[in-house]
């Protein structure tokens, strides 16, 4: 009789599979090698796409879950290639993005001898997944991905990490795959109460300077049509935080900006002149509401929000709605009175021109001779779709290209939002573009990140994914430098960056490379790079000494904004 039991390994790879997962983002290694021997018959099945460090697997996955909404999947070996995703783990776990990561361990009569490439990867990570477990038996192995699909992608959606001894995926085991629909001690959907929806709209209700601020709950959630209609009704003004950006078209009439330390001058005054503040799926982090002590404390504040740790944990609420926001929204838009707030809107729209006058005309115009960063993102905006997706990474350009990007739809931005992570943008684009081809990906990113993961332009040839790499090149790590500029007497301190030929460095990974430090050559080479079928890597020298403004600094007040 034929022995119908398969080994541990090839239940990983079948596991992934009855998941629907579409790619395994990873890298090899001995303790992981009967995975990746499994997974060579199921090239038809799943795809996988080798990066050149394991942190690129991470971010390419985190790319691919918030572009796609479904979860991220990665691959690493033990012991360097499990602790090399330590940094993505923390930054997926920050920032709400699903994934799931498996990495190789040494056999089971190993542990803790201090075998060769042993690391406690389960303690390491700990603290920087929603949820992590060693797995020891081959009969363990699928029940502990399915539990960790349904963790890393429902509620407040976070990293997963399984990790599976050598000896587990080399034993044989049946094979039987449950997906898992719910766990005893979890419940990642709070019941909505309504008591406390009819509070909120009473409170919202009697408001006469009402303002909503909306964070990436909305688009976790699906919940962009929610939010449309219930501003639609109540005529509120609305402002986005840096990883909400997209779930309301910034056409729309109450679309007023966006928050935080160098978000729009209005949107961050005005917190503080409210009456009712409605913050839907945002966590009110400190880049948002700058001093505690000092923040929006004329205003009762509601929030929806569907993480119990959010509420009242660093501003305290007049009204706490604990729900899926796609749930408690229609509930409080049906209990809201129809509404319009023209005149408080009026003093967003002149506050707006304020900053126009002062900051945007020269950043998007400007009469110095060099180049600045917004007007490279004036051009990418004259020539990519509604639907392209901005990826950051961290730093002036990422606050730049966030201020001037034109977010039509959800979806679209992609950055490294809580942990700020540097040279998350390359591997993390590659991840977006993979989500979806036929969407225009555009990768901007400084002269200091890209040199942390340069080499996932490899990654890029070998995937031949099109993305559109936009490096803007200042010889700094300029967020530093200007904090050095403004807050240290121009110390410049270990700022300057002596950095290579960027473009021949491209070339030989075969992309088509091209080097602007001349305003009348920018224009059209934008257009050029956003209509090229393949990928394409576009180096925009910069002013040295151009800076982000607005700016809240650091222990400052909301009202305490500048404009220069």
């Amino acid at each position: 009789m034929k022995d119908s039991r398969i080994r541990g390994a090839e239940i990983v790879i079948k596991s992934l599979v009855a998941e629907n997962s579409e790619y395994i983002f990873g890298y090899p290694g001995g303790a992981i090698m009967p995975v990746y021997d499994a997974l060579y018959d199921y090239a038809d099945q799943i795809k996988h796409v080798l990066t050149r460090h394991e942190q690129g697997a991470i971010h390419a996955a985190q790319g691919y879950a918030r572009v796609s909404g479904r979860v991220g999947v990665c691959i690493a070996t033990s012991g360097p290639g499990a602790t090399n995703l330590i940094t993505g783990l923390a930054d997926a776990l920050i920032d709400s993005t699903p994934l799931v990561c498996i990495t190789g361990q040494v056999a089971s009569a190993l542990l803790g001898t201090d075998a060769f490439q042993e690391t406690d990867v389960v303690g390491f990570s700990m603290p920087g997944t929603k949820w992590n477990i060693q797995v020891r038996r081959v009969e363990d192995i699928a029940p502990a991905i399915a539990k960790g699909f349904h963790i890393a992608g429902t509620g407040r959606p976070g990293p997963v990490l399984i990790d599976i001894t050598k000896d587990a995926q080399n034993a044989l085991g049946e094979f039987s795959y449950v997906p898992c629909l719910g766990i005893r001690s979890y419940r990642p959907y709070p019941v909505v109460n309504m008591s406390e929806i009819e509070r909120a709209a009473e409170v919202i209700n009697k408001a006469e300077r009402p303002y909503v601020v909306f964070g990436q709950g909305v688009v976790i959630g699906t919940a962009e049509a929610e939010l449309k209609a219930f501003l639609d009704k109540t005529g509120i003004p609305a402002a986005c935080t840096l990883l909400g950006s997209g779930a309301l078209s910034e056409d729309h009439p109450l679309y007023v900006g966006k928050l935080g330390m160098h978000g729009n001058y209005a949107p961050n005054l005005l917190t503080n002149k409210c009456d009712v503040l409605i913050a839907i799926g945002m966590r009110f982090d400190d880049r948002v509401t700058g001093d505690l002590k000092r923040y929006a404390k004329q205003a009762k504040v509601v929030h929806l929000e569907l993480d119990n740790a959010e509420i009242d944990k660093n501003v305290r609420c007049e009204v706490s709605v604990l729900a899926d926001c796609k749930e408690s929204l229609p509930l409080l838009t049906a209990k809201v009175n129809e509404n319009n707030h023209a005149d408080w809107v009026s003093k967003f729209r002149e506050l707006e021109e304020d900053e126009k006058s002062a900051v945007v005309s020269l950043d998007l115009s400007p009469t110095k001779i060099g180049l600045t960063m917004g007007e490279v993102i004036r051009y990418i905006n004259e020539f990519k779709n509604d639907n392209a997706v901005l990826v950051t990474d961290v730093g002036q350009h990422q606050m730049i290209a966030w201020r001037y990007f034109k977010y039509k739809q959800t979806r679209t931005q992609i950055t490294s939002g809580g942990l700020g992570t540097m040279g998350f943008s390359l591997p993390a684009a590659l991840g977006a573009q993979l989500a979806d081809v036929n969407r225009q990906v555009v990768c901007v990113v400084g002269d200091g990140g890209i040199q942390m993961t340069i080499q996932e332009l490899g990654t890029i040839m070998q995937t031949k994914a099109p993305v559109k790499v936009v490096l803007l090149n200042n010889d700094f790590l300029g967020m530093v430098r200007q904090w050095q500029q403004l807050f240290f007497d121009k110390r410049y301190s270990f700022t300057e960056l002596d950095n290579p030929d960027f473009v021949k460095i491209a070339e030989a990974y075969n992309m088509k490379a091209t080097k602007v430090s001349e305003r009348g050559n920018l224009r059209d080479t934008v257009a050029e790079m956003m209509s090229h079928q393949g990928p394409y890597f576009l180096e925009v020298v910069v002013e040295k000494e151009d800076n982000v403004f607005p700016m809240i600094p650091t222990g400052c007040s909301v009202e305490e904004v500048r404009l220069t």
